[in-house]
């Protein structure tokens, strides 16, 4: 089984901290890679951010599927592209905040997320949203630090999280908390064992979700929304 896990932004020492995450809890016969296109926004903050990074992401998955990849894995919260790439890939292709937002309405039935910007926040609502869990979802928070000031500042960054972790649990009496940024995933254990409250990271959730998925023989439908790209005029499949 080959996963690949993308980050669509183009930090490679961001992409490197996903990998290591995805690496501790991988089944041993699991295979996983991961890459980042190198012309996207170095972090991703909105639409802008993921509307310049998709053509990348879809790129890089284009290339899995010309290695035979089982499944894909987008690591960043606000699922850029999710759609589009389910478009592409054959195998199934797993957002980070949707693996999150469904493992936590599994081990509790009411959840916060916390995230970096407060400009992150209503678009982290509308995919709560769209995945059904709004009425579980009790708050999402920011802790107003840019994506990449988790890497600048990770103490600082800690000491954040646990704040507003313990605020949640306080305000709006939540049972498990997601972290809403795939650069906050490498803080997930040490904020549990700080907090005593689960703490939900979607690189994680995510890679077991797909392991699950392909080891269970599920592939992406190609059955009207998620079929291939139509071919036009001269283009070729490998290339659309």
């Amino acid at each position: 089984m080959h996963i690949r896990l993308i980050n669509p932004n183009s930090t490679a020492s961001m992409t490197a901290q996903a990998l290591d995450s995805a690496l501790r809890v991988k089944q041993v016969g699991t295979q996983v890679s991961a890459v980042n296109p190198t012309d996207t926004p170095v972090s991703i903050e909105g639409s802008a951010d993921e509307a310049a990074a998709m053509p990348g992401m879809l790129a890089e998955i284009r290339k899995g599927e010309a290695l035979g990849v089982d499944a894909y894995v987008v690591a960043c919260f606000d699922d850029p592209g999710l759609h589009a790439a389910r478009e592409v890939a054959r195998g199934p292709v797993i957002g980070i905040c949707q693996a999150a937002v469904q493992v936590a309405m599994t081990i509790s039935r009411r959840f916060s997320i916390i995230t970096t910007l407060p400009r992150s926040i209503p678009i982290i609502e509308d995919l709560v949203s769209d995945y059904g869990a709004e009425r579980h979802c009790r708050n999402v928070r920011a802790i107003d630090l840019p994506v990449l000031g988790l890497e600048e500042d990770p103490v600082e960054a800690e000491r954040l999280l646990v704040d507003e972790i313990e605020k949640a649990k306080k305000e709006d009496r939540a049972e498990a908390i997601i972290l809403g940024c795939a650069g906050m995933s490498s803080l997930c254990d040490r904020l549990q064992a700080a907090t005593g409250v689960p703490v939900i990271d979607g690189v994680t959730a995510a890679i077991k979700l797909a392991e699950a998925l392909v080891g269970a023989g599920y592939t992406t439908s190609k059955v009207n929304a998620y079929d291939f790209p139509r071919i036009k005029g001269g283009e070729c499949r490998v290339c659309v």
